[in-house]
């Protein structure tokens, strides 16, 4: 994990001039996890140091209303990067933002802001950093004629399969390479089980950088396959038959002494009790965490049998059909792998909602059940049953109900991002509630 680099606004103002930065671009994110931007000329770099660059956010999905529409960016110096790639018109350099209020007070609808306040709860409890190591796949799509996506797939590889089959591999290795120009440090890049399917793997990062560093990734992924004639998308579940794509969390807590939390040489399976009842939160409040992980009617789509993507509320460090996996590595690497969550999560708002409920598990010492080592894709309800294991929701419908019920995941919203996202999430079920699909026209058009 590198630490980002602290950069003063004299420093900022030395690159723009050794860069030639010409224009800024300021990045935030919305209620629904769609990476926004405002971009200016480098002349506002001082208005934007100072804190004092506004914009509308009546006009942000989930943001306020329209009389409350003057809001300020405040950008995290630490974001500070040129893009490697640029244009006749000059080098565009990239700040992360956070939004804030007229009033100069933090914006409580912000997901970014929301996420640094459940990890300051997490820090009076005596934590200093929650790493998290995502795992995000994407299909890439050929485009046609008029630069839209088709549904033609790139290639017909699969897992870990060499060229000729993966004929995006060298699509892979520009993404890289252009990631690793913007400060990444990259583990892997590989082919993934479904044609078409991709996954690149970048280093752990504490909650707040790997959120960026997400949002940051899927833009660098689809410019670079456009440079191709190829889609990039993160949705879930694009095509029928095939796996879907899902973003596995790795995460630790560590505490004030930089020691991995989870880990305890004495612990029943080298895991600490904190370790024992982080996931135990995680595991009682997955049903409702499922409504902020997966949010889209397409997510379950993705969340089937037959698929390697997780159904069933469990956990194992053997196998890889329950929802949370505790991977081998101990000591600093100890880290549970939460397997549910997919990449249409807005980053900001799925990690705090997993920490939220692996805190709530650290303060009312919740014991998870007993790790299930075997297929539960093979176990019958009765086995089911036997070992309390419940089914993760089926529908975005049923993830939101059981997020109504859940007030541990409200506080990990707040209020307003609670009910906002739970008002947009409404309107899309019934959206797709009311639409006659091809699939049933094909079925019972004739039939009936």
């Amino acid at each position: 994990m590198n630490k980002r680099k602290q950069y003063t606004p004299d420093d900022i103002r030395e690159m723009v001039s050794k860069e030639d930065v010409r224009f800024l671009r300021l990045m935030f994110t919305d209620l629904l996890g769609t990476a926004k931007n405002v971009e200016v000329p480098i002349s506002q770099l001082d208005q934007l140091l100072a804190g004092k660059l506004m914009f509308d956010g009546s006009s942000i999905d989930g943001f306020v209303r329209i009389e409350e529409s003057d809001m300020y960016l405040k950008p995290d110096l630490s974001t500070w990067m040129v893009f490697p790639w640029g244009d006749e018109h000059g080098k565009v350099a990239r700040l992360t933002c956070s939004v804030y209020t007229s009033d100069g007070e933090k914006f409580v609808g912000d997901p970014r802001n929301n996420l640094i306040r459940v990890l300051k709860e997490m820090k009076d409890l005596g934590f200093s950093d929650f790493n998290i190591g995502p795992e995000p796949e994407f299909f890439l799509f050929e485009l046609d004629e008029n630069g839209n996506p088709t549904e033609k797939l790139n290639d017909k590889g699969s897992y870990f399969d060499l060229a000729p089959m993966d004929l995006a591999a060298n699509v892979r290795r520009d993404m890289v390479l252009e990631l690793e120009k913007m400060g990444f440090n990259v583990e892997a890049s590989h082919h993934e089980v479904a044609p078409g399917q991709h996954e690149i793997d970048f280093e752990y990062d504490n909650a707040v950088v790997a959120a960026d560093h997400i949002q940051t990734f899927k833009m660098v992924v689809k410019t670079v396959a456009r440079r191709y004639g190829l889609y990039a998308t993160f949705m879930p579940k694009p095509l029928n038959g095939v796996n879907g794509s899902g973003m596995h969390m790795n995460m630790s807590l560590f505490d004030k002494d930089g020691n991995n939390a989870f880990y305890d040489e004495n612990g029943e399976g080298g895991l600490s009790q904190t370790a024992y009842y982080f996931l135990g939160g995680i595991l009682k409040h997955a049903q409702a965490l499922t409504a902020i992980c997966n949010p889209t009617v397409n997510s379950y789509k993705r969340l089937v049998p037959g698929f390697e993507a997780p159904v069933y509320i469990a956990w194992s460090g053997a196998n890889r059909s329950p929802m949370v996996r505790v991977p081998i590595a101990r000591g600093k690497g100890t880290r549970l792998e939460l397997r549910s969550v997919d990449p249409s999560a807005n980053p900001y708002l799925a990690i705090a909602a997993i920490l939220e409920a692996g805190l709530d598990g650290i303060r009312n010492k919740i014991e998870p059940d007993e790790p299930i080592d075997r297929n539960i894709y093979r176990m019958d309800g009765k086995e089911l049953k036997l070992d309390h294991i419940k089914k993760l929701p089926a529908t975005l419908h049923n993830a939101l109900l059981d997020l109504q019920e859940d007030s541990v995941m409200e506080d990990a919203l707040g209020s307003h991002i609670y009910q906002n996202f739970l008002d947009a999430k409404n309107m899309e079920w019934t959206a797709y509630s009311q639409n006659v699909s091809q699939w049933e026209r094909e079925r019972y058009l004739d039939m009936l």
